[in-house]
């Protein structure tokens, strides 16, 4: 499959996650995609472990994470 179209090609989730809480922080990321580990003494380790097994809270972030892009062209 090609992926060079693929904005999520190459990211780590904890890269995808750095830039998010950089962007918007903790408190903004939790009002933007509702989970517990954004509300309730966010770090990056502890949300790592949860949306790695979490597939759900992991397609809200990416998606999050793609919209949060500039536009590319």
């Amino acid at each position: 499959m090609d992926q060079k179209n693929n904005p999520l090609h190459g990211k780590t989730l904890e890269a995808i996650l750095n830039y998010l809480v950089e962007r918007y922080g903790w408190n903004e990321l939790a009002r933007q995609v509702r989970i517990n580990c954004f509300v309730n003494n966010p770090n990056i380790k502890s949300s790592l472990t949860f949306l790695r097994k979490t597939p759900w809270a992991r397609k809200k972030v990416e998606d999050l994470y793609l919209k949060s892009l500039p536009p590319s062209g």
